[in-house]
């Protein structure tokens, strides 16, 4: 697996890059997260990769020296309540402006992974296509984003044990859907979401007891 390459800033504050990504566009459940992170070329991060592609411990390994050694890190999120009225790609949108918002240190441009920029940032932004796979400040952002997610996720699955958040992750696999059929949604669940509103209006269409 390679390694991804510091995209190559100036000195000058103006001038530093911060790169963004997402998690948990997908999922059926919990909010979308995203991070912003401006990396110190002086103190540099081995192993820095798109995160689908690491171990959970690996993963776990970078977020700590990520968040040790660059200038600035924030990660942000949008709620589910916040995914069902803007709409996902929207609450994603949101969830990266806060990030590159909390940043400490002011970046001159973002580079974002994925093809859209979000409308508002505070600087020139730049969309990169696998940049979470090529980029290092991507890689930085992608793996905050995902541990703090999965983080969140085990946290779910306390609150609501019956669903195997902790398993699945929010994401749509047989087991989540079968748990779903079982349980019914709970509140943790994005009714926007096709099999989540099916079956919030199966649950609303179905002929009272009594």
């Amino acid at each position: 697996m390679a390694q991804a390459e510091l995209f190559p800033s100036g000195g000058l504050a103006s001038l530093l890059i911060a790169g963004m990504d997402e998690a948990g566009r997908g999922p059926l459940a919990g909010p979308v997260f995203a991070a912003a992170v401006i990396l110190d070329p002086a103190r540099p991060i081995d192993g820095l990769a798109d995160s689908k592609a690491l171990s959970a411990a690996r993963r776990d390994q970078l977020q700590a020296a990520i968040k040790e050694r660059a200038l600035a890190w924030h990660i942000a999120s949008a709620s589910v309540q916040e995914i069902d009225t803007l709409n996902i790609l929207q609450a994603t949108m949101l969830a990266m402006r806060r990030a590159c918002a909390g940043l400490a240190v002011p970046p001159g441009q973002v580079l974002v992974d994925g093809n859209r920029v979000p409308t508002g940032l505070p600087c020139a932004g730049r969309a990169i296509v696998k940049g979470d796979a090529s980029v290092a400040q991507i890689s930085a952002a992608s793996i905050l984003a995902k541990t703090a997610r999965d983080m969140y996720c085990m946290a779910m699955h306390r609150q609501y044990p019956g669903y195997a958040f902790d398993r699945h992750k929010g994401y749509g696999t047989a087991l989540h859907l079968e748990r779903l059929r079982e349980l019914g949604p709970c509140p943790l669940h994005r009714s926007s979401f096709a099999p989540v509103r099916r079956l919030l209006q199966a649950s609303q269409a179905a002929p009272r007891q009594g």
